[in-house]
């Protein structure tokens, strides 16, 4: 398509204008038993680059590189139907089971201790998922017993029994998942699953009154039972839960590539929604803590494609190929635009989980005893989470607006900054959603004193629908960004249409 001359834009950066501190938990990612993000994901032993535990040591490399911070396990919808005691103890021993989330077989030979430790190996926080679609309080005690007590009762000396000498402690445990959904097993109205949810909560704390606790909020904003079932929930677990979660799905729709680029309002009204239901349960209750945002389930998801149909009939294989999307460079731009999202609601969402980490709808694929390698989306994640630290600051940029069918008019900019007072350096996030228009962006440096360009890159490509492949796993990636320049009032930077920029900026006393 032909570029257009250049429009322009503009921000302000000023330290004294902040969000609140960047969470390290907003760069979270989430391993489901679903398709092959385990099995040939992660684990696969006999493969040449796996380790003693069958872990494969490319993809730990891999997850390093992208700067994960906590990972959600197991599950998604898997866990409704999940008994954690099936993934313990000797393999020989282990059950194999149908997997009625996702029509295939497990055959656990993959579990919650093989689990901790490739998030130990991996440098990651696990954040476990509790069933309670198929099971209730009783097991969600029993799991947090297993993981958690030192020793001195069965399930904990079962642990060590296991080769777990010391307890998983974790830390961040899911009430549940997407209880609000028809299609997830054992699913509950909001009466049910919020007094559930307390109930489950109320236990929990008895064992260890220090965990954060998640409680399903919908599973999407389009639901129908949106806003009511987070209000239900609340009026029954608010006092006993420290985070209500938050998922949603992106796609491009009907050819419409300039809506889809916009889907970061979605992500925006979703977000304010939920804080004001939240906020709401906290005044009726007079309560003096405020929920915070689990967004732990994001991502751009093809759902309508056939890699996304789960297998039928008789058919229940182990490991299937689903979920599988393989993205382009508008997707990776839309991922880096509901990364900006999570950023500008600091205050609230404080942890989040891209979904999923490999294979699945994933930033990193693999094949069987062959590589692994990044998708276009494995960049503004990796980039976000590796440069995003100190405090996240408020941000109001101008641009020109450009009309989509589902949100109307949306600014072409949609940008955000952050700040590390310790070391003064400041990094600015901008996406240009203009499917012709480059935008000369200016930046307002003078409440932040000298400056001096570290970096700028810009993720782009002349066809959006460029994507990388086994075969040429580098062809879309970040490159620099010659455009960049500086003066003592401010930077100038020209950002590409359907682009990811990541601008560095430090004291110029540095240089």
């Amino acid at each position: 398509m032909t570029e257009l001359a250049p429009a322009p834009a503009r921000l302000t950066l000023d330290p004294a204008f902040r969000v609140a501190p960047v969470s390290r938990r907003t760069f979270g990612a989430f391993v489901e038993h679903l398709g092959r993000c385990v099995y040939t994901g992660i684990f696969e032993p006999g493969h040449r680059g796996a380790d003693a535990d069958g872990l494969r040591t490319d993809v730990i490399e891999l997850v390093r590189e992208l700067g994960v911070s906590t990972v959600r396990y197991p599950g998604g919808n898997f866990v409704s139907g999940y008994r954690w005691e099936d993934g313990v103890g000797p393999v020989r021993d282990r059950p194999t089971r149908l997997d009625l989330a996702w029509h295939s077989t497990e055959p656990n030979t993959f579990g919650l201790d093989e689990f901790v430790r490739w998030a130990r190996r991996a440098g990651v926080e696990p954040m476990m998922a509790v069933n309670l679609g198929t099971r209730g309080v009783q097991e969600a005690v029993d799991l947090l017993e297993y993981c958690n007590i030192p020793s001195g009762t069965r399930l904990s000396d079962l642990r060590v029994a296991n080769g777990a000498g010391q307890p998983h402690g974790i830390r961040m445990w899911c009430l549940g998942n997407e209880m609000d959904g028809p299609w997830q097993i054992g699913h509950k109205t909001a009466e049910e699953y919020g007094r559930l949810a307390a109930e489950t909560a109320r236990a929990m704390r008895m064992v260890d009154p220090g965990l954060e606790l998640v409680a399903c909020g919908s599973s999407g904003s389009g639901m129908p039972t949106f806003g009511q079932w987070e209000a239900t929930v609340l009026e029954h677990a608010y006092d006993l839960v420290d985070y209500v979660s938050c998922h949603a799905y992106y796609q491009e729709k009907n050819g419409d590539l300039a809506g889809f680029l916009a889907s970061a309002v979605n992500m925006e009204n979703f977000i304010d929604d939920v804080v004001a239901t939240a906020d709401h349960i906290r005044a009726k209750k007079r309560a003096a803590k405020r929920i915070k945002i689990s967004f732990d389930e994001w991502n751009v998801w093809y759902m309508d494609r056939p890699a996304s149909q789960t297998p039928q009939g008789a058919d229940w294989p182990v490991a299937p190929r689903l979920l599988e999307d393989h993205y382009h460079l508008a997707d990776a731009v839309v991922v880096g635009s509901l990364l900006i999202t999570l950023l500008r609601h600091a205050d609230r969402v404080t942890a989040a989980s891209l979904a999923q980490l490999v294979n699945v709808i994933a930033p990193i694929m693999t094949e069987p005893g062959g590589a692994a390698w990044r998708q276009t989306t494995f960049h503004p994640f990796a980039q976000a989470s590796r440069y995003a630290a100190g405090d996240v600051l408020r941000v109001e940029p101008t641009s020109p607006a450009y009309p989509t069918a589902e949100y109307g008019d949306v600014p072409t900019l949609h940008a955000v900054a952050t700040h590390d007072a310790a070391t003064g350096s400041t990094t600015v996030f901008a996406v240009n959603r203009s499917l012709d228009t480059p935008l000369s962006l200016s930046i307002d440096t003078r409440a932040m004193g000298s400056v001096r360009i570290v970096e700028a890159s810009t993720l782009t490509a002349q066809d959006p629908y460029a994507r990388n492949t086994a075969d040429e796993p580098d062809r879309v990636s970040p490159r620099a960004n010659p455009s960049i320049s500086g003066d003592r009032d401010g930077v100038a930077v020209l950002l590409a249409p359907v682009s990811w920029n990541v601008i560095r900026l430090e004291p110029a006393s540095r240089a």
